[in-house]
């Protein structure tokens, strides 16, 4: 009798098994669709990476003309297709103005502001958007995207002198405003150099100026070029953000070169390339991907002293 109920209890504990889901048998295998619910779904990253591109001659002046057989695009160091190109972009530009209203800028505020105003006159399209901010202790968004040209008027008239810098903060808020846009984004910095109590600091915000894929143009404002006092260490942050995101970095001792750097800023964004790729297969596992633009090698002496600038790389996770 004992040995019949030890039967009876094995065969029973088999037949429960059986029927469990998840068993290893055919009769206890799940439906196609809950096995699917349980298996992790890998998509390849198909998104185009769009790099733009500023080539300058020996003097740093713009040069058009080029075509896409002129370039060659490696990433990680392999070779890329280029899948789209276009010369002076007609797409929409977003534009990011930060002003620096320290104390340490308030002699120089009214001129950043009427150099400002006019570099806004001089590439504002009715396709573009532009907004204003201004930093000191806090960053402030005075103006938020627009192309009229009344409502930033009336926001560079309300721009007012605070205390501290928070130079970081304001590069990393206004990336972050960027990377809602569409097409060309870019933001132009005004400020002597100086971060005194930003709550990111400068690797956050490069990371987030890379992430919004946006062209950092520093213009630093510097009274005494040789002065020994001044923040050397925000210069060279500011500096080395702007070659790691394409764009460039101006210093102005005078009014005049205060001009003149918005109209350099100016001329670079009418002479752009756009060159788009879809990623091949990647050789590491990196978040972070290096991105190489040349001018092919075999196009003889007509590329002599030509150099292209653009962004160093992208990040393959989004911002949080």
């Amino acid at each position: 009798m004992r040995l019949l109920w030890t039967a009876l209890a094995v065969l029973w504990c088999a037949c429960a098994w059986a029927q469990a889901p998840g068993s290893g048998t055919a009769a206890g295998q799940p439906a196609p669709a809950q096995k699917q619910e349980n298996i992790p779904t890998f998509r390849a990253d198909v998104n185009l990476v769009n790099v733009y591109v500023t080539v300058a001659d020996r003097a740093g002046a713009p040069v058009g003309g080029l075509t896409e057989d002129d370039f060659q695009l490696f990433e990680d160091e392999v070779p890329q297709k280029i899948s789209v190109f276009a010369r002076e972009s007609e797409l929409p530009l977003s534009i990011v103005v930060a002003l620096d209203t320290s104390l340490s800028t308030r002699k120089d505020l009214q001129l950043e502001l009427a150099a400002a105003r006019d570099f806004v006159k001089s590439i504002l399209r009715p396709q573009d958007r532009l907004a204003l901010y201004q930093f000191s202790q806090e960053v402030q968004e005075v103006v938020p995207f627009t192309s009229d040209m009344r409502s930033i008027d009336q926001g560079l008239k309300r721009v007012h002198v605070g205390a501290a810098t928070a130079l970081y903060d304001a590069i990393y808020l206004g990336s972050r405003a960027l990377s809602r846009r569409q097409g060309r984004k870019v933001m132009v910095v005004i400020t002597d150099g100086g971060d005194t109590m930003s709550q990111v600091d400068y690797q956050e915000a490069l990371r987030q100026a890379q992430i919004a894929d946006t062209l950092v143009y520093s213009i630093i404002d510097v009274p005494i070029a040789a002065s020994a006092g001044r923040n050397t260490g925000g210069e060279h942050a500011l500096i080395q953000i702007a070659n790691d995101t394409g764009g460039k970095y101006y210093y102005a001792v005078s009014d005049e070169d205060l001009k003149r750097a918005f109209q350099k800023v100016s001329e670079e964004l009418r002479t752009q390339y756009l060159l788009g790729y879809y990623p091949l297969k990647r050789l590491t596992d990196s978040d972070y991907r290096r991105i190489e633009v040349r001018l092919k090698p075999d196009a003889g002496p007509r590329f002599a002293g030509l150099s292209p600038r653009h962004r160093a790389g992208y990040y393959t996770s989004k911002a949080e």
